[in-house]
């Protein structure tokens, strides 16, 4: 039985006098220099230009005009027919005399291309 049990049971060692000194030592700022390093990466890699995007957008949407080229979230392209300052409503035109009112939350993304689309040539064909 005795010897099961030296395979089984590990020996406890008694820690050698003058270890670590604590989180601070050498060896504790060398365990968390990694995850620091780590972070800061993904800071300026993926957080960072995030952020700035999202500022981007928001000073695009409060300087919404009339007229705008407009990304709704639901992937529908429109155009900016009147903005209201007091509340957060958009009324945008999707197709020819077809308007509807959004929220600005709603909108993706301010297109400000004044080019015409691939498909619209401008000549009526029949």
């Amino acid at each position: 039985m005795t010897l099961l049990s030296d395979f089984l049971i590990t020996p406890a060692y008694a820690q050698t006098a003058g270890g670590e000194g604590g989180f601070l030592s050498a060896g504790g700022l060398m365990t968390i220099l990694p995850y620091v390093a780590m972070f800061v990466i993904f800071y300026f890699i993926l957080i960072r230009p995030q952020q700035q995007k999202q500022k981007q957008l928001r000073a695009q949407l409060s300087a919404l005009r009339r007229g705008d080229r407009v990304l709704t979230a639901g992937g529908i392209i429109a155009v900016v027919q009147k903005v209201r300052d007091d509340s957060n409503e958009v009324e945008v035109e999707i197709a020819p005399n077809v308007r509807v009112t959004v929220l600005r939350e709603t909108i993706g993304s301010v297109v400000s291309s004044s080019a015409k689309p691939a498909n619209d040539t401008g000549a009526k064909g029949g």
